[in-house]
């Protein structure tokens, strides 16, 4: 069977911009991972608004995990740009869960809530600042494969993970996304003139799908590509798109 035809067959879940569904053949592959990267103001917390919205749409639990923003503060972007997420919140049916990663226990909350909440789509806003915080190994507790921990400190018994074991680190935050039966977006910051598709240079090689957002300021234009998608046959021209009240919409 050749990628046009699994592209055909498998199971996709829609994302809410209608054109990009129709470049997908439906959507995302059903349980992926896809990375969303970009620079400042590109859109890439938009997507992920109208990604969880057409899930609660389609009658389904949604998870948005918050990095950088409190709970109140996304909650407000996303209503101003047409996305009311409070009736879902009401019914439990959305949570929006913000992770303070100054705190001790952030990888045993974050890992948690992604195992335990029985949900079909999830949003990882985003990535970046778990990629560069210090983490550690317990050695004192080898029994679960859940052993990383962040502490603030070193001390005899933890190992620092530096250089190549960041693969490492990431490839722990991706196996919880695996570990469900959801289908996840990450976000990426990426400064300009970046020679990688994530600011860690090392997600776009972990995830299943990477969708890059980008803004030319000169031709006040702003792009959309889908750079690799797993299983599916796709295009890697950039399409012109507009973000405005509703979200992402192709031009």
């Amino acid at each position: 069977m050749d990628i046009l035809q699994e592209s055909k067959i498998i199971r996709r879940i829609n994302t809410g911009i209608k054109e990009l569904d129709e470049l997908l053949y439906g959507g995302l592959p059903e349980r992926s991972i896809t990375l969303v990267s970009g620079p400042p103001g590109s859109g890439k917390s938009i997507l992920c608004f109208q990604f969880l919205y057409e899930g609660i749409k389609n009658g389904e639990q949604v998870l948005y995990l918050s990095l950088d923003k409190k709970e109140k503060g996304v909650i407000l972007q996303a209503k101003a740009i047409g996305f009311d997420f409070q009736p879902a919140i009401a019914k439990g049916k959305a949570k929006f869960r913000y992770l303070n990663i100054n705190k001790k226990q952030v990888y045993e909350t974050m890992t948690n809530e992604i195992m335990e909440g029985n949900y079909t789509r999830i949003v990882l806003d985003s990535i970046t600042p778990l990629s560069e915080m210090p983490l550690y190994v317990d050695e004192r507790n080898n029994s679960s494969p859940y052993t990383y921990t962040y502490t603030g400190s070193i001390d005899a018994e933890e190992t620092i993970l530096t250089g190549p074991t960041r693969r490492r680190h990431l490839r722990f935050i991706i196996t919880a996304l695996e570990s469900t039966d959801a289908t996840s977006i990450i976000t990426s910051e990426l400064p300009f003139g970046s020679p990688y598709l994530s600011r860690d240079g090392i997600s776009e090689f972990l995830a299943d799908g990477v969708i890059l957002l980008n803004y030319d300021p000169t031709m006040d234009r702003r792009k959309l590509s889908v750079i690799k998608m797993r299983n599916t046959k796709h295009t890697l021209k950039p399409q012109n798109i507009q973000i405005g009240y509703g979200g992402i919409q192709f031009v």
